[in-house]
């Protein structure tokens, strides 16, 4: 990747980021914002990448005809003209409303070395000379806008730049000759520098820059049941101090895509500045995903009597029943029982603010295993449990990573073949495998999270977390990992 590449991908770091309400009347289920802290550290790190681009720019060989009192007409050619040193010493990048984004370059400078001919009659000379280039400004616009694919787009719209002075020194025993007419040569080698900086600036943004934006993941794969979208909903917003980019954010089933039926909901920000880039993630975010692993049947479980503990108290045997459901023992003599477990539906995550909470509610269904292997269905539970989360983020892996905290759970009875009995036991023996299995796996899942959307070489640290109404608010700091 070229260090053009660099330069402009910091630049679009926060196309990535950010949001407002999107397209076709739907909310985006992600915001994330760059602030002014960051449009400064992107400033200084494209001018770091800048300078090292302006190191290689190629200038063309150029010639002209000269006349002189005194010494009568001639021709001069410049050629080997190379870039020895330069530096861009100041930078501002401001958001451009309802465009993108304006970089200014300014107080900088260039230092060329290259030969020169001259020609008069039958006489050729030759010589070095050295150019001074002082108080060069640049001005580049990048508007901001995205495909059908929802990947972002970005194209120079316009491109000037400036130069205060340029000093020419020649060399030679004739370098006086030179210097009579240097103001001519002073104005075309601004012409040509002038040009050549916004040649290269628009060569980067079409070769370097917009490939790169090709890396960010619209969508990433999470595992076998689940994909997460992170197509842009709309071409991204410049306001006055920030600039935003809208993000779907859905979790959806890769073999069979259906419509959700809830919206994203509106998100407003909390107008905080202390950190580089913050993300709003909604609750949308989250409640697709428990859609879609709901309807894969992920959250469904069974328990057998080998899942019991030796020391439990209560077997899943029908003889084990017998001090309860007497008439369960005498039908089904010595046989074991099966619970299976449904959540009835997709259990969504409450955002309020400093707490996350789900609800979910659930049945056990329990089976008589009939030595034909056959399941006879015997009683119904309805189960209920309150749920606290606590979600953090990895900045090792950029993902957003969860963790439940379960309490204990509640049992009435539904439905039974053999009438009314007490289900504090079965109370009991569901609490353990709850909060010491099934929950444990559940967070083993949640450890390996889900990433956020960023460009390659995009590393996070110094992460804050906040919990608001509808959506968590991510804030970090940004540092671009060169390689």
């Amino acid at each position: 990747m070229g260090t053009s590449t660099r330069a402009l991908s910091l630049l679009l770091l926060g196309l990535l980021l950010a949001s407002f309400p999107g397209a076709l009347g739907t909310n985006p289920g992600l915001v994330a914002r760059i602030t002014d802290k960051g449009l400064e550290y992107v400033a200084r790190e494209g001018l770091v990448a800048l300078q090292s681009e302006l190191h290689r720019i190629t200038l063309p060989d150029f010639s002209g005809d000269f006349k002189i009192s005194h010494v009568g007409r001639g021709r001069y050619e410049f050629h080997s003209l190379n870039v020895r040193s330069c530096e861009l010493l100041g930078s501002a990048l401001t958001p451009l409303p309802g465009q993108g984004l304006s970089l200014s370059i300014s107080d900088s400078f260039i230092r060329v070395q290259a030969k020169w001919k001259v020609r008069k009659s039958f006489l050729k000379l030759q010589g070095s000379f050295d150019v001074q280039v002082n108080g060069i400004t640049i001005s580049v616009n990048l508007l901001l806008g995205s495909e059908p694919s929802g990947r972002p787009t970005a194209t120079a719209s316009s491109c000037s730049s400036h130069i205060r002075d340029v000093d020419v020194d020649f060399s030679g025993a004739v370098g006086w000759l030179l210097n009579l007419f240097h103001s001519q040569i002073e104005s075309k080698f601004r012409k040509i520098l002038e040009s050549k900086i916004c040649e290269m600036v628009q060569k980067s943004v079409t070769s370097d820059l917009q490939p790169y934006l090709q890396t960010l993941p619209v969508t990433t794969e999470i595992d076998s049941f689940a994909d997460i979208d992170y197509s842009l909903t709309e071409a991204p917003q410049a306001t006055a101090q920030m600039l935003d980019v809208m993000l779907k954010a859905e979790f959806f089933n890769p073999d069979h895509r259906s419509p959700i039926a809830f919206l994203a909901p509106v998100m407003s920000l909390p107008e905080d500045h202390n950190r580089m880039v913050y993300f709003a993630i909604s609750d949308y975010v989250f409640n697709t995903a428990s859609l879609v692993y709901h309807e894969a049947g992920c959250l469904n479980f069974s328990i057998t009597d080998d899942m019991v503990p030796p020391t439990s108290t209560i077997r899943l045997t029908t003889k084990s029943f017998r001090t309860f459901i007497p008439r369960l023992a005498r039908q089904y003599p010595n046989m074991n029982l099966e619970l299976q477990g449904t959540v009835v539906s997709a259990p969504f995550l409450n955002f309020s603010p400093g707490n996350l909470s789900l609800a979910p509610q659930m049945e056990i269904e329990a089976f008589v295993l009939l030595p034909s292997s056959i399941k006879e269905p015997v009683f119904r539970l309805r189960v209920a449990t309150n749920i606290s989360a606590m979600l953090t983020f990895n900045t090792n892996t950029s993902k957003i990573t969860g963790f439940l905290k379960p309490e204990e759970v509640r049992m009435e009875l539904k439905e039974s073949k053999f009438g009314v009995f007490n289900v504090e036991l079965l109370e009991a023996l569901l609490n353990y495998y709850i909060l010491n299995t099934l929950y444990q796996e559940v967070n083993d899942k949640l450890t390996k999270g889900f990433p956020l959307p960023l460009l390659k070489n995009i590393q996070l640290y110094d992460p804050v977390l906040q919990i608001h109404k509808d959506f968590l608010f991510l804030g970090a700091n940004v540092q671009y990992m060169r390689v």
